[in-house]
């Protein structure tokens, strides 16, 4: 099996998106565009990765960090894809292996699908494969041209292409796999001859064919899976896509959501078998939901919320940095912020935790079997020790609970 590496091009500024952040960052469904791309090589086995960044590229390194088996590539002028690949020339020269070619801002790309293009480039003993996607509406796409036989004959650029050409509805996605050392061969003989004055990766397959090497073309790819976002408007489509995806996982894993429409849950949620996830429900961040719970309506679930098995969440709760272990009770209009709750608690309607005191978030540490009731406020920092009763509409802090010597710890 031949070695792979993956370089993935992630320089472009995006003006159409009309903002100062790097645009493989924007988020689809809670991770960043890009998060979806290095996964997907991952996912085939792929660990030598390249990212080819320019505009903002501090703010995407700084992201990721170190020690995620990425290798970052400068590219301080954006000319093209050609010319974005070849900045990885240095890193790849001495490479006999094959190297897959992506683009960052394509969130909705599957594993599954790099799978095929892999097992086509290697059944087929070709010098490169592309993976196309045959679309009712390409503008935008460069298109697939093909001779009688069906053999690919390049792609050209929709600036470029013929009033007949723009007619061609198969397009390139932008999925290669090349034969490395052909790759960085033929990229150093294109020229910019199109109307942008630009290196265009595509060049590199008329004149791989022109060589007389194989190439390949599958249509592997689902028009969903082309999209690439180049607008806000893209991104709210591509992430309505990923919803639906990531809802339908949960479903096929045993987990109930009663209107999918009316749901949003982030990429990164955990959610047990036999929940049922109500409408209007919004979990955001990395959450995990148990076995066996009821979420909703109109709950809230924030970032780094654990809840147990068997566990209520009323209408209008919010949870945010909290655990819920198994059994416990949250009414409805209830929010609990940066807390630690037991075993079959009871927190009545309209209580809360006031978890910050104007400087600091502080911790809120509820025992086991504790009933708390309708409209209690907890000033935190503040322990409450197994058992203990809170009568309706208290306001609790620790001097209080030490006063009393209920539930104190």
């Amino acid at each position: 099996m031949a070695e792979r590496a993956a370089i993935i091009l992630a320089a472009g500024a995006s003006t159409r998106m009309n903002t100062r952040l790097a645009k493989v960052l924007h988020e689809v469904c809670g991770r960043p565009m890009l998060d979806y791309v290095l996964e997907a090589c991952q996912e085939v086995g792929i660990n030598r990765i390249y990212v080819v960044v320019g505009y903002c590229h501090e703010q995407v390194k700084e992201r990721y960090g170190p020690g995620n088996h990425i290798t970052w590539v400068h590219q301080t002028e954006q000319l093209g894809t050609a010319h974005a690949v070849m900045c990885c020339k240095e890193h790849l020269k001495d490479f006999d292996g094959q190297t897959l070619v992506l683009c960052g801002d394509g969130p909705l790309i599957r594993a599954r699908t790099l799978k095929t293009l892999i097992g086509e480039h290697e059944s087929g003993h070709s010098a490169t494969t592309l993976a196309t996607a045959v679309l009712d509406n390409p503008k935008g796409y460069g298109r697939i041209v093909r001779d009688s036989y069906g053999n690919i004959q390049g792609i050209v650029e929709e600036s470029d292409c013929t009033p007949q050409q723009k007619a061609i509805r198969e397009v390139n996605p932008s999925y290669y796999l090349f034969n490395n050392r052909l790759l960085f061969e033929t990229l150093e003989k294109i020229k910019p001859n199109n109307v942008k004055g630009e290196y265009y990766v595509t060049d590199a397959l008329a004149l791989i064919i022109a060589s007389g090497h194989k190439v390949t073309a599958i249509t592997a790819v689902r028009p969903e899976e082309a999209m690439g976002v180049n607008s806000r408007a893209q991104l709210s489509v591509a992430s309505k896509i990923m919803q639906q995806r990531i809802q339908q996982k949960l479903m096929d894993d045993g987990v109930t959501i009663v209107d999918p429409d009316n749901t949003w849950i982030d990429a990164r949620a955990k959610i047990g078998q036999d929940t049922v996830i109500e409408p209007f429900t919004y979990i955001h961040g990395e959450v995990r939901i148990g076995k066996n719970c009821r979420i909703g309506p109109f709950a809230y679930v924030r970032h780094g919320t654990e809840i147990g098995d068997d566990v209520v969440l009323g209408v209008f709760t919010e949870l945010k940095n909290t655990s819920l272990a198994d059994g416990a009770r949250v009414r409805h209009h209830s929010y609990l912020g940066d807390a630690e709750v037991g075993r079959n608690v009871n927190v009545g309607a309209g209580s809360l935790t006031a978890n910050f005191d104007g400087r600091e978030v502080q911790r809120t540490v509820v025992g086991d079997n504790c009933f708390i009731g309708t409209g209690a406020v907890l000033i935190a920092p503040l322990k409450i020790g197994d058992g203990a009763h809170i009568a309706s509409g208290t306001v609790v802090s620790q001097d209080s609970v030490n006063a009393l010597g209920a539930g104190a710890q």
